[in-house]
Protein backbone atom coordinates (compact mmCIF):
# COMPACT_ATOMS: atom_id res chain seq x y z
CA UNK A 1 0.00 0.00 0.00
CA UNK A 2 1.36 3.38 -0.58
CA UNK A 3 2.76 5.66 2.21
CA UNK A 4 -0.05 7.91 3.76
CA UNK A 5 -0.74 11.68 2.48
CA UNK A 6 0.18 14.02 4.80
CA UNK A 7 -2.67 16.49 5.22
CA UNK A 8 -2.01 19.68 6.88
CA UNK A 9 -5.37 21.16 8.32
CA UNK A 10 -4.83 25.46 9.10
CA UNK A 11 -8.11 26.54 10.67
CA UNK A 12 -9.42 29.87 11.46
CA UNK A 13 -10.41 27.84 14.68
CA UNK A 14 -11.34 24.65 15.49
CA UNK A 15 -14.20 24.76 17.42
CA UNK A 16 -17.44 22.76 16.00
CA UNK A 17 -19.06 24.45 13.33
CA UNK A 18 -19.88 23.60 9.44
CA UNK A 19 -16.49 23.95 7.95
CA UNK A 20 -15.05 21.82 10.87
CA UNK A 21 -18.07 19.58 10.73
CA UNK A 22 -17.29 18.71 6.89
CA UNK A 23 -13.74 18.60 7.30
CA UNK A 24 -13.90 15.87 10.16
CA UNK A 25 -16.24 14.44 7.42
CA UNK A 26 -13.54 14.14 4.70
CA UNK A 27 -11.12 13.23 6.85
CA UNK A 28 -12.91 10.23 7.73
CA UNK A 29 -13.46 8.80 4.03
CA UNK A 30 -10.30 9.17 3.81
CA UNK A 31 -9.01 6.68 6.22
CA UNK A 32 -5.87 5.27 6.58
CA UNK A 33 -4.82 6.94 3.05
CA UNK A 34 -4.28 9.63 4.91
CA UNK A 35 -2.53 11.14 8.28
CA UNK A 36 -4.01 14.74 9.12
CA UNK A 37 -1.91 17.57 11.51
CA UNK A 38 -4.25 19.70 12.73
CA UNK A 39 -3.39 23.83 13.38
CA UNK A 40 -5.84 26.01 15.30
CA UNK A 41 -5.69 29.68 14.86
CA UNK A 42 -6.97 30.08 18.56
CA UNK A 43 -4.68 27.60 20.23
CA UNK A 44 -7.64 27.02 22.81
CA UNK A 45 -10.43 26.40 20.05
CA UNK A 46 -10.37 22.67 19.44
CA UNK A 47 -13.81 21.33 19.84
CA UNK A 48 -13.89 19.66 16.97
CA UNK A 49 -11.57 16.97 17.74
CA UNK A 50 -14.48 15.25 19.31
CA UNK A 51 -15.63 14.65 16.30
CA UNK A 52 -13.14 13.01 14.55
CA UNK A 53 -14.04 9.45 13.88
CA UNK A 54 -12.42 6.73 15.44
CA UNK A 55 -9.61 5.37 13.79
CA UNK A 56 -8.49 8.43 11.37
CA UNK A 57 -4.77 9.20 12.59
CA UNK A 58 -4.24 12.67 13.34
CA UNK A 59 -2.37 14.73 15.69
CA UNK A 60 -2.53 18.33 16.88
CA UNK A 61 0.84 19.69 16.13
CA UNK A 62 2.50 21.41 19.34
CA UNK A 63 4.06 24.66 18.98
CA UNK A 64 3.25 25.47 15.23
CA UNK A 65 4.19 29.16 13.84
CA UNK A 66 1.03 31.79 14.75
CA UNK A 67 -1.30 31.71 11.90
CA UNK A 68 -2.28 35.31 12.80
CA UNK A 69 0.01 38.41 13.32
CA UNK A 70 1.09 41.34 11.87
CA UNK A 71 2.50 40.56 7.99
CA UNK A 72 5.92 39.35 8.38
CA UNK A 73 8.53 37.95 6.49
CA UNK A 74 9.81 36.17 9.25
CA UNK A 75 6.72 34.96 10.40
CA UNK A 76 5.07 33.66 6.79
CA UNK A 77 8.95 32.01 6.29
CA UNK A 78 8.63 30.21 9.85
CA UNK A 79 4.74 28.70 8.03
CA UNK A 80 6.26 27.78 4.82
CA UNK A 81 9.26 25.76 6.49
CA UNK A 82 6.69 23.61 8.56
CA UNK A 83 4.61 23.57 5.64
CA UNK A 84 7.16 21.74 3.88
CA UNK A 85 6.98 18.58 6.12
CA UNK A 86 3.47 17.88 4.21
CA UNK A 87 1.77 16.29 0.87
CA UNK A 88 -0.70 18.96 1.04
CA UNK A 89 -2.53 22.20 3.07
CA UNK A 90 -5.71 22.59 3.34
CA UNK A 91 -6.64 26.20 4.52
CA UNK A 92 -9.92 27.48 6.00
CA UNK A 93 -11.24 31.24 5.86
CA UNK A 94 -9.66 34.56 6.74
CA UNK A 95 -7.74 33.10 9.93
CA UNK A 96 -5.63 30.84 8.18
CA UNK A 97 -4.88 33.13 4.83
CA UNK A 98 -1.91 33.50 6.23
CA UNK A 99 -0.91 29.90 5.04
CA UNK A 100 -1.50 30.67 1.32
CA UNK A 101 0.61 34.10 1.85
CA UNK A 102 3.48 31.98 3.38
CA UNK A 103 3.13 29.87 0.15
CA UNK A 104 3.43 32.77 -2.22
CA UNK A 105 5.96 34.35 -0.29
CA UNK A 106 8.14 31.34 -0.55
CA UNK A 107 6.85 28.70 -2.98
CA UNK A 108 10.54 26.88 -3.37
CA UNK A 109 9.74 23.10 -2.17
CA UNK A 110 6.25 24.08 -1.23
CA UNK A 111 3.77 21.75 -0.87
CA UNK A 112 0.45 22.38 -2.67
CA UNK A 113 -2.16 24.60 -1.04
CA UNK A 114 -5.95 24.37 -1.00
CA UNK A 115 -7.75 27.33 0.44
CA UNK A 116 -11.37 26.87 1.45
CA UNK A 117 -13.85 30.09 2.23
CA UNK A 118 -16.83 29.50 4.15
CA UNK A 119 -18.27 32.95 4.91
CA UNK A 120 -17.52 35.63 7.04
CA UNK A 121 -18.22 36.87 10.90
CA UNK A 122 -20.19 39.75 11.61
CA UNK A 123 -16.86 42.10 11.30
CA UNK A 124 -17.79 41.56 7.15
CA UNK A 125 -21.05 40.59 7.27
CA UNK A 126 -22.18 44.07 6.44
CA UNK A 127 -19.86 44.71 3.80
CA UNK A 128 -15.86 43.39 3.10
CA UNK A 129 -13.08 44.95 4.24
CA UNK A 130 -10.70 46.54 1.24
CA UNK A 131 -7.85 45.56 2.73
CA UNK A 132 -8.32 42.32 2.82
CA UNK A 133 -9.79 42.10 -0.21
CA UNK A 134 -6.34 42.80 -1.28
CA UNK A 135 -4.33 40.51 0.33
CA UNK A 136 -6.72 38.19 -0.71
CA UNK A 137 -6.07 38.34 -4.45
CA UNK A 138 -2.27 38.21 -3.41
CA UNK A 139 -2.34 35.68 -1.45
CA UNK A 140 -4.59 33.44 -3.87
CA UNK A 141 -2.49 33.56 -6.64
CA UNK A 142 -0.44 30.56 -4.67
CA UNK A 143 -3.24 28.47 -4.34
CA UNK A 144 -3.57 25.50 -6.80
CA UNK A 145 -7.71 26.11 -5.89
CA UNK A 146 -10.30 28.06 -3.75
CA UNK A 147 -13.31 25.89 -2.65
CA UNK A 148 -16.02 27.55 -1.68
CA UNK A 149 -19.90 25.94 -1.06
CA UNK A 150 -22.00 28.85 -2.61
CA UNK A 151 -23.04 31.07 -5.29
CA UNK A 152 -22.70 34.18 -3.30
CA UNK A 153 -18.82 33.27 -2.89
CA UNK A 154 -18.15 32.36 -6.06
CA UNK A 155 -19.24 36.10 -7.48
CA UNK A 156 -17.26 37.38 -4.55
CA UNK A 157 -14.11 35.29 -5.73
CA UNK A 158 -14.54 36.11 -9.26
CA UNK A 159 -15.41 39.43 -9.18
CA UNK A 160 -13.93 41.19 -6.15
CA UNK A 161 -10.72 38.95 -4.93
CA UNK A 162 -10.03 38.80 -8.99
CA UNK A 163 -9.56 34.95 -9.20
CA UNK A 164 -8.99 32.92 -12.76
CA UNK A 165 -12.56 30.91 -12.90
CA UNK A 166 -10.44 27.40 -13.48
CA UNK A 167 -8.92 28.14 -9.66
CA UNK A 168 -12.45 28.47 -7.82
CA UNK A 169 -14.49 25.37 -7.27
CA UNK A 170 -17.83 25.61 -5.83
CA UNK A 171 -18.65 22.64 -3.61
CA UNK A 172 -22.07 22.20 -1.94
CA UNK A 173 -21.52 21.07 1.46
CA UNK A 174 -23.75 17.31 1.48
CA UNK A 175 -24.61 15.39 4.67
CA UNK A 176 -25.76 11.48 5.00
CA UNK A 177 -29.40 12.48 4.11
CA UNK A 178 -30.38 9.26 4.93
CA UNK A 179 -29.66 9.39 8.81
CA UNK A 180 -32.17 12.45 9.37
CA UNK A 181 -35.57 10.60 8.50
CA UNK A 182 -35.87 9.22 12.04
CA UNK A 183 -34.99 11.56 14.97
CA UNK A 184 -34.62 9.97 18.62
CA UNK A 185 -37.14 10.84 20.82
CA UNK A 186 -35.58 12.89 24.18
CA UNK A 187 -32.47 13.81 21.99
CA UNK A 188 -32.78 17.60 22.76
CA UNK A 189 -31.94 17.95 26.73
CA UNK A 190 -34.87 20.20 28.19
CA UNK A 191 -37.75 19.64 25.24
CA UNK A 192 -40.91 18.37 26.89
CA UNK A 193 -43.66 18.46 24.17
CA UNK A 194 -47.11 19.62 25.10
CA UNK A 195 -50.17 18.93 23.17
CA UNK A 196 -50.78 20.78 19.92
CA UNK A 197 -47.66 22.88 20.20
CA UNK A 198 -45.21 23.77 17.47
CA UNK A 199 -41.44 23.32 18.26
CA UNK A 200 -39.60 25.96 16.31
CA UNK A 201 -36.07 25.14 16.06
CA UNK A 202 -32.85 26.44 15.32
CA UNK A 203 -29.25 25.44 15.00
CA UNK A 204 -26.39 28.03 15.17
CA UNK A 205 -23.27 29.34 17.45
CA UNK A 206 -24.80 31.50 19.54
CA UNK A 207 -23.05 34.57 17.85
CA UNK A 208 -24.32 37.59 17.25
CA UNK A 209 -23.78 37.16 12.97
CA UNK A 210 -26.97 35.18 13.88
CA UNK A 211 -29.19 37.82 15.37
CA UNK A 212 -30.85 35.03 17.47
CA UNK A 213 -32.55 37.52 19.69
CA UNK A 214 -34.45 38.66 16.42
CA UNK A 215 -35.72 35.15 16.27
CA UNK A 216 -36.33 35.58 19.95
CA UNK A 217 -38.71 38.74 19.27
CA UNK A 218 -40.22 37.22 16.04
CA UNK A 219 -41.67 34.40 17.74
CA UNK A 220 -42.59 36.31 20.94
CA UNK A 221 -45.19 38.14 18.25
CA UNK A 222 -46.75 34.61 16.97
CA UNK A 223 -50.24 33.51 18.47
CA UNK A 224 -50.80 29.92 19.79
CA UNK A 225 -48.53 27.33 21.27
CA UNK A 226 -45.43 27.43 20.11
CA UNK A 227 -42.13 26.55 21.92
CA UNK A 228 -38.42 27.70 20.53
CA UNK A 229 -35.45 25.41 20.94
CA UNK A 230 -32.27 26.90 19.94
CA UNK A 231 -29.55 24.68 19.79
CA UNK A 232 -25.75 25.93 19.94
CA UNK A 233 -22.93 27.87 21.99
CA UNK A 234 -21.69 30.86 22.23
CA UNK A 235 -21.63 34.40 23.79
CA UNK A 236 -24.78 35.73 22.87
CA UNK A 237 -26.45 33.21 25.58
CA UNK A 238 -27.16 36.57 27.81
CA UNK A 239 -28.61 38.41 24.93
CA UNK A 240 -30.76 35.73 23.76
CA UNK A 241 -32.07 34.94 27.94
CA UNK A 242 -32.88 39.16 27.80
CA UNK A 243 -34.69 38.94 25.09
CA UNK A 244 -36.76 35.76 25.86
CA UNK A 245 -37.51 37.60 28.86
CA UNK A 246 -38.66 40.82 27.21
CA UNK A 247 -41.26 39.04 25.02
CA UNK A 248 -42.70 37.08 28.23
CA UNK A 249 -41.02 33.80 26.29
CA UNK A 250 -38.65 32.46 29.19
CA UNK A 251 -40.83 29.73 29.91
CA UNK A 252 -41.13 28.84 26.64
CA UNK A 253 -37.15 28.89 25.20
CA UNK A 254 -35.19 25.81 25.10
CA UNK A 255 -31.03 26.97 25.28
CA UNK A 256 -29.75 22.82 25.52
CA UNK A 257 -26.14 24.05 24.48
CA UNK A 258 -24.59 21.89 21.38
CA UNK A 259 -25.20 19.18 20.92
CA UNK A 260 -23.48 16.70 18.65
CA UNK A 261 -25.09 14.39 15.64
CA UNK A 262 -27.81 16.52 14.86
CA UNK A 263 -29.56 13.95 12.68
CA UNK A 264 -30.33 12.45 16.57
CA UNK A 265 -32.62 15.20 16.83
CA UNK A 266 -33.10 18.10 13.92
CA UNK A 267 -36.00 16.19 13.43
CA UNK A 268 -37.90 16.79 16.78
CA UNK A 269 -38.61 20.24 15.27
CA UNK A 270 -41.43 21.22 13.29
CA UNK A 271 -39.54 24.24 11.51
CA UNK A 272 -36.30 25.37 11.01
CA UNK A 273 -35.93 29.01 11.64
CA UNK A 274 -32.70 31.39 10.80
CA UNK A 275 -32.44 34.68 11.78
CA UNK A 276 -28.61 35.20 10.10
CA UNK A 277 -27.16 38.62 9.02
CA UNK A 278 -24.99 36.82 6.88
CA UNK A 279 -24.87 32.91 5.60
CA UNK A 280 -23.51 31.13 2.59
CA UNK A 281 -24.52 27.77 2.29
CA UNK A 282 -25.90 27.51 5.94
CA UNK A 283 -25.78 23.48 6.46
CA UNK A 284 -28.30 23.45 9.31
CA UNK A 285 -30.82 24.17 5.91
CA UNK A 286 -29.79 21.00 4.59
CA UNK A 287 -30.03 18.92 7.74
CA UNK A 288 -34.01 20.68 7.87
CA UNK A 289 -34.70 19.48 4.78
CA UNK A 290 -33.11 16.39 5.07
CA UNK A 291 -35.46 15.66 8.11
CA UNK A 292 -38.78 16.86 5.70
CA UNK A 293 -38.95 20.28 7.72
CA UNK A 294 -40.10 23.38 6.27
CA UNK A 295 -37.66 26.91 6.67
CA UNK A 296 -38.53 30.11 7.61
CA UNK A 297 -35.30 32.53 6.73
CA UNK A 298 -33.66 35.35 5.47
CA UNK A 299 -32.79 35.23 1.81
CA UNK A 300 -29.11 35.59 3.02
CA UNK A 301 -26.17 33.47 0.86
CA UNK A 302 -27.81 30.89 -1.13
CA UNK A 303 -31.07 29.74 1.39
CA UNK A 304 -33.44 31.46 -1.09
CA UNK A 305 -32.07 29.15 -4.11
CA UNK A 306 -31.29 25.97 -1.58
CA UNK A 307 -34.76 25.32 -0.38
CA UNK A 308 -37.45 23.56 -2.70
CA UNK A 309 -39.10 25.89 -4.80
CA UNK A 310 -42.54 25.35 -2.49
CA UNK A 311 -40.14 26.56 0.45
CA UNK A 312 -39.66 29.61 -1.17
CA UNK A 313 -42.50 32.17 -0.42
CA UNK A 314 -41.29 31.59 3.72
CA UNK A 315 -37.97 32.99 2.42
CA UNK A 316 -38.14 36.69 3.17
CA UNK A 317 -36.19 39.37 1.50
CA UNK A 318 -33.77 40.82 4.11
CA UNK A 319 -33.16 39.99 7.90
CA UNK A 320 -36.36 41.55 9.64
CA UNK A 321 -37.92 40.10 12.65
CA UNK A 322 -42.10 41.31 11.40
CA UNK A 323 -41.52 39.58 8.16
CA UNK A 324 -39.82 36.63 10.19
CA UNK A 325 -42.34 36.42 11.92
CA UNK A 326 -44.96 36.43 9.17
CA UNK A 327 -43.75 33.35 7.37
CA UNK A 328 -43.47 31.53 10.89
CA UNK A 329 -46.93 32.70 10.82
CA UNK A 330 -48.00 31.07 7.86
CA UNK A 331 -46.31 27.56 8.49
CA UNK A 332 -47.03 27.35 12.57
CA UNK A 333 -51.18 27.86 11.78
CA UNK A 334 -51.15 25.05 9.15
CA UNK A 335 -49.70 21.46 9.73
CA UNK A 336 -50.71 20.47 6.73
CA UNK A 337 -48.46 23.31 4.50
CA UNK A 338 -45.37 22.09 6.83
CA UNK A 339 -45.72 18.92 5.71
CA UNK A 340 -45.89 19.78 2.04
CA UNK A 341 -43.45 21.94 1.99
CA UNK A 342 -40.84 19.59 4.82
CA UNK A 343 -41.86 17.32 2.30
CA UNK A 344 -40.66 19.34 -0.64
CA UNK A 345 -37.58 20.01 0.87
CA UNK A 346 -36.43 16.20 2.24
CA UNK A 347 -36.85 15.04 -1.59
CA UNK A 348 -34.79 18.48 -3.23
CA UNK A 349 -32.10 17.04 -0.10
CA UNK A 350 -31.97 13.49 -1.54
CA UNK A 351 -31.04 14.43 -5.01
CA UNK A 352 -28.94 17.22 -4.11
CA UNK A 353 -27.58 17.42 -1.14
CA UNK A 354 -26.11 13.62 -0.45
CA UNK A 355 -22.39 13.61 1.13
CA UNK A 356 -21.70 10.66 -0.87
CA UNK A 357 -21.06 13.17 -4.35
CA UNK A 358 -19.90 16.18 -1.94
CA UNK A 359 -16.79 13.31 -1.15
CA UNK A 360 -16.07 12.56 -4.76
CA UNK A 361 -15.80 16.42 -5.70
CA UNK A 362 -13.50 16.89 -2.97
CA UNK A 363 -11.63 14.04 -3.50
CA UNK A 364 -10.78 14.27 -7.05
CA UNK A 365 -9.98 18.01 -6.49
CA UNK A 366 -7.60 16.96 -3.81
CA UNK A 367 -5.75 13.96 -6.01
CA UNK A 368 -5.22 16.90 -8.80
CA UNK A 369 -3.30 19.32 -6.30
CA UNK A 370 -1.32 15.99 -4.73
CA UNK A 371 -0.98 14.92 -8.55
CA UNK A 372 -1.24 11.32 -7.64
CA UNK A 373 -4.61 10.19 -8.96
CA UNK A 374 -6.18 7.35 -6.47
CA UNK A 375 -4.02 8.27 -3.40
CA UNK A 376 -7.49 9.30 -1.17
CA UNK A 377 -9.77 6.24 -3.07
CA UNK A 378 -7.75 3.24 -2.80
Amino acid sequence: MPAPVRILHLHSSFDLGGKEARSVRLMGAWGDRARHTIVSGVPDALGARDAIPAGVAYEVAQDPPPLTGRPSVARYEAIARFMRRFDLVLTYNWGAIDGVMARRAFAKDAPPVVHHEDGFNADEAGGLKRQRNVYRRIALAAAHALVVPSQTLERIALDIWKQPRGRVHRIVNGIPVAAYAAPVAGAIPGLSRNSGEVVIGALAGLRAVKDLPMLVRAVGGLAGKVRLVIVGEGPERGAIEGAAEAMGLSDRLVLPGFLSSPHRFVGLFDVLALSSLSEQFPISVVEAMAAGLPIAAPAVGDVYAMVAAENRPYIIPTPNEVFLRDALHALVSDPALRRSVGAANQRRAQAEYDEGLMVARYRDLYEAALGRPGALSG
